[in-house]
């Protein structure tokens, strides 16, 4: 069974997300909280799977209760749940762990897959709104990055390094394996390789890295040529 707790100080969205998690069979919600501190504190008790955060909440927003997640409770996976496309807050949340995103008007369906893609280790970004998230709040941040975590990509091979722009871009292990002319087993070696050189824990945290470093920047290119518009940063 894949364990969640809710974060939402909205009772409403909370007995709703429960409502579709709990129509499966391999979901269980193994609890609920309104606040952010309230949802850390169960969270550390629960140790779910995976947390669905608000973004905006009371007390203690997503955003750091986000970083305290990840810090204390690494094997759980956080998805930040929010109202809006735009929201400033989504990027920082990423940048504090977070394994992706979803908005609240995804179908019962793409919920129900986000929470099983995120606890099998894959990061999800909302397809609608990667491109859109990315080219507006990530900006080259020289001083982000410890020089020792942006020398790391020295230590990357040729293949390795393309695979970790066409990450940023938002490629699939399918399209990756189309284009490079490789089996998707090869390519989740290549994901593995990459994410193990330069300590990052998934998907998400790969664009994060890739925008600060500046090895990818906003409508910059990428392995297929400018102006690629990528899907999403999963499987």
């Amino acid at each position: 069974m894949i364990r969640v707790v809710v974060v939402d100080d909205d009772a409403l969205v909370r007995g709703g997300i429960r409502m579709i998690l709990e129509s499966t069979d391999d979901v269980v919600v193994v609890g609920e909280a309104a606040d952010g501190r309230a949802g850390v504190a169960l969270i550390r008790a629960e140790r779910p799977d995976v947390a669905l955060l608000d973004v905006r909440m009371p007390v203690l927003d997503g955003i750091e209760a986000t970083a305290q997640v990840t810090a204390e409770v690494p094997q759980t996976r956080v998805v930040i749940v929010t109202t809006f496309e735009h929201d400033e807050y989504v990027f920082d949340a990423l940048r504090a762990g977070a394994a992706g995103f979803l908005l609240k008007r995804t179908t019962p369906e793409d919920l129900i897959a986000a929470v099983r893609v995120v606890a099998a280790g894959d990061a999800l970004l909302s397809p609608s709104v990667t491109r859109r998230l990315i080219a507006e709040f990530a900006r080259p941040a020289p001083a982000a990055r410890p020089a020792a975590e942006v020398a790391a990509v020295g230590a990357l091979t040729e293949r390795e390094r393309e695979v970790l722009v066409a990450l940023a871009a938002g490629w699939s292990n399918a399209e990756l394996a189309s284009r490079l002319f490789i089996s998707e087993e090869t390519v989740r070696t290549h994901v593995k390789r990459v994410l193990h050189k330069l300590d990052l824990r998934d998907r998400a945290q790969v664009v994060v890295f890739a925008y600060e470093t500046g090895l990818v920047v906003p409508g910059g290119a990428t392995p297929d040529g400018p102006g690629r518009t990528p899907r999403s940063v999963r499987d």
